[in-house]
Parts: structure tokens; sequence; C-alpha cells
């Protein structure tokens, strides 16, 4: 299966050690800095396989099978958009897109033109997160009460000025957006997806030369009479602290840490059906870094729903809703009120200037 990389950027490793894991064919890799695909062809030994800095140009002269999307966030749609056009399946990094126009414009290609499309949701794929996902789709948990996530990282200036598009409006958004919504996806999944209303405040409290917030909080009211509670900041001094998901039911409680979500820390449940002490040590893993082991399992999942003609695991409407609960928490914070589910449209760009005002000395 041929497959191609465009963007080689910060999580481009990932794809590529996924790509090399499950045999693909890797047949080109894009960006519009050359230096960034020649680091990557010699860490990777792929000094034969051609670069481009035009994705069209990529699809024209390689028509790959698979292509996987990492640029910077603005542009996944677009991309995808082409690739699709193409016939070529697509693996998108997250956010799947910025607006929830171009996320049902990516879904309706994908289905028009019979191609797979997977939002890179790969934390999905943690052992310790299969698990959980095993516990309450067999009702271990009973009556959910309510779910947490917390992400507490840090970022600094220099992760900012090494690509300036983080932290904009129009190609990114802020800390919910890029760093927590993986967290955020694995919060709705787990609390039972359809989502009633959602209250939150945002903030910029550290990072002034960003348009962007560094701090998220909300509350959550699913459909099935649970809650969920999110924290996402990048402020956290002097490094990253944590990503928990807590999950509280009538009958269990779990809680999962560690840099992403890998370490399953709390287990209790009601019916006594395995070993805590067991299931921590079994059903934990500790990665080098916060983008975890998922991305493997995550292509191989894909390939085999290629192959197979069916869905994949994480599909283009998961990525949809791990996306519009993001844009419903920014837009309950701009205008101070809660908002109901589902957004029927809605974009970071509608935030643009924002937190202008603080810039200026003045709060909201």
């Amino acid at each position: 299966m041929k497959y191609a990389l465009i963007g080689c950027g910060r999580i481009s490793p990932n794809h590529i050690e996924a790509a090399k894991n499950n045999g693909l064919d890797i047949v080109a890799l894009c960006d519009i800095v050359p230096s960034l695909m020649d680091e990557k062809a010699k860490r990777f030994g792929l000094e034969h396989v051609h670069q481009y800095t035009d994705y069209q140009e990529l699809l024209k002269n390689e028509k790959p099978d698979l292509a996987a999307i990492a640029t910077e966030s603005g542009n996944h749609a677009a991309i995808a958009l082409d690739c699709i056009d193409h016939g070529c399946h697509v693996i998108i990094e997250k956010p799947i897109a910025l607006s929830i126009k171009d996320a049902d414009a990516i879904i309706k290609a994908g289905h028009e033109k019979g191609v797979v499309v997977c939002a890179n949701h790969q934390n999905r794929f943690n052992k310790s997160v299969q698990y959980i996902r095993k516990a309450l789709d067999d009702g271990r948990f009973g009556k959910l009460s309510h779910g947490a996530a917390h992400v507490r990282w840090n970022r600094g200036k220099g992760y900012y000025e090494q690509a300036p598009w983080r932290g904009t409006w129009a190609q990114d958004g802020g800390c919910l957006m890029n760093q927590c919504i993986h967290n955020i996806d694995l919060l709705r999944w787990m609390m039972g997806d359809e989502i009633v209303e959602v209250m939150a405040y945002t903030d910029q409290v550290e990072h002034p030369y960003l348009e962007a917030e560094d701090l998220g909080l909300a509350i959550i009211k699913f459909a099935n009479g649970s809650y969920g509670l999110v924290e996402g900041t990048t402020n956290v001094y002097p490094k990253n602290l944590e990503e928990t998901l807590y999950i509280f039911g009538q009958n269990g409680t779990v809680k999962v840490g560690g840099t992403s979500d890998n370490i399953i820390e709390v287990w209790s449940f009601a019916d006594g059906k395995d070993d805590p002490d067991d299931v921590m040590r079994t059903y934990s893993d500790n990665p080098p870094n916060v983008y975890g082991f998922g991305h493997t399992p995550l292509y191989a999942d894909v390939i085999d729903a290629i192959q197979n003609n069916r869905e994949p695991y994480v599909t283009g409407e998961a990525g949809k809703s791990a996306l519009e609960l993001v844009l419903a928490i920014y837009q309950s914070a701009a205008e101070h009120r809660p908002v109901s589910l589902p957004l029927k449209e809605c974009s970071t760009m509608d935030f643009a200037g924002r937190f202008d005002e603080k810039k200026d000395g003045k709060h909201e």
C-alpha cells in the first residue's frame, strides 16, 4: 500500500514509525520546509523517498493509497479534501478541521468517494484506555455519575517560536484545541458521546504573545444524565505534570494518568472481577513522550479498514465530535452563556480578537 506523509514537523516521527511498523510502502514526504524532510529522511533511512514542497504535485505524481496529514491545523481540511478527491484514504492529525463546516465537508466527501477517513485520536488505542472502554461496554460502571479530563502541561515561548502558526485562531486555536483535544475526545467518547449543554471559561493567563487561550475550564451535561469536567492548561510550572481521565459510576471508579492517559492509577469495581493491582500492572505503559504508543495500532486499524471496506475505529465523525466540543467551550466562554449541542456552525475564526482587550490592559 503506497503511503505519503504530508507535514514533517513535531509529530511526523510517530507517523513514519507507524507506517514502517505496518509495512507501508512510503513513497513520498511533503513539507514546505525542505530541511524538515531531509532530517526525517536521514533519521529514518528514507533518503530514496521522493520529496515534495507541493502536496498537489505529490498526489498527481505518486498517487498514494493512503496519506497522513500532519500540517498546521488550519490546513487540514483543504489538504484532506484534495486527497479524498484523488481517491486517497486519509489519516488526519487532530483536530480534523477548525470549523464545523469543514469537518462536515470532509466526512461527506469521504462517504461520497468511498475512502476511509480517520481522525488521528491515537490515545483511544492506549492499553489503559482500551481496558477502561471494555469495562464500560460490559456495564461494569453501572449508571455513570461524572467524568473529568485534566491536561496540566507546560508550553513556553520557545515552543511557539518554533512554529508561528501555533496559538493563532486561523491555524490552531489554544491549549484546548491543540494540547487537550485528545483527552477531550476520550471524555466525550467514554461518557456517552451525546451532549446537551456546555458551560465554560477560557482565558489567556501567561502567554500574551498568543491569540488564543492557555487555560480552559468547562462543565458538560451529557444526554444520559452524566456530567463532565474539563481542565486544560499550558501554564503548569515548570514542565508537563499530567494528563488524567477520571470516570465515576454507580459501581466503579477509574483514574488513568501518566503523561498521556497511559497509566491506570485507580481501578475499583463492585463486581470484583479483576485484581486492581494486576490491572494497574498489566494495562499500563510508559511512553517516551506525550504522543504515546497509539499511532502504530491506529495505522493497523486503518489499513484493515481499507482492505475490508469498513469504517475505521476512529472515524471522521469522531474527529468532528471532539472538534465540536472544543468549539462549544470557546463559544460558551466568549458569549458568557450555556451553549447547546449540536452546533450547526462554528469556527475558531469566530473568536479572533477575543483576548485583544486584555493585551491592552483590559479584562472582559
